[in-house]
């Protein structure tokens, strides 16, 4: 018995694989199953826990992606950020614009530009009317109603964006 262990330990030194090699599975032959796995385990290199460089190497590559991954997500949400602050800016400056044309007395120019400094470019407003044409149901036609449309046009990432608002206007 005592030379069978010793026979295992030696045979046991040389095993790396995760599995019984056949030396192991004669020596341990003698042993019930469940003392060959326990020495199996105790004994074995190969049931210790360890990393090989393969394993390091897939780990890292997995990491580097998702790194890159969440970088891109990141600045995909800054650009977005800021197309809504440039829409919102806009915005403002059309419906501002708008006001004024409906709260000041008297016809709208019919063509008008105009160059807004935003604090982060230049926007370029024009505004044109039109008298409009329009006929009730009765057949009555309407006059001193004007469509007005304004457009801001600005260049962003080198690209032109232009955004445009029409509404209309009653003077008599």
């Amino acid at each position: 018995m005592q030379r069978a262990r010793n026979r295992l330990a030696g045979d046991l030194m040389e095993h790396r694989l995760p599995s019984l090699c056949g030396k192991q599975a004669l020596s341990l032959f003698h042993f019930s199953r469940l003392k060959a796995r326990w020495a199996h385990g105790q004994a074995c290199l190969c049931s210790r826990k360890a990393f090989a460089l393969y394993e390091v190497l897939l780990g890292l590559l997995i990491f580097a992606v998702g790194i890159i991954a969440l970088g891109r997500a990141v600045n995909n949400c800054m650009n977005a950020s800021v197309l809504s602050a440039d829409d919102a800016r806009v915005r403002e400056i059309l419906a501002n614009r708008m006001v004024e044309i409906e709260t000041t007395p008297g016809q709208p120019d019919i063509a008008k530009e105009s160059k807004i400094d935003s604090g982060f470019g230049i926007i370029k407003l024009v505004q044109k009317a039109v008298p409009q044409e329009m006929k009730e149901e009765d057949g009555t036609e309407l006059t001193g109603i004007i469509r007005v449309t304004l457009t801001a046009n600005w260049t962003r990432g080198g690209a032109n964006q232009s955004k445009a608002i029409a509404f209309y206007v009653y003077r008599l």
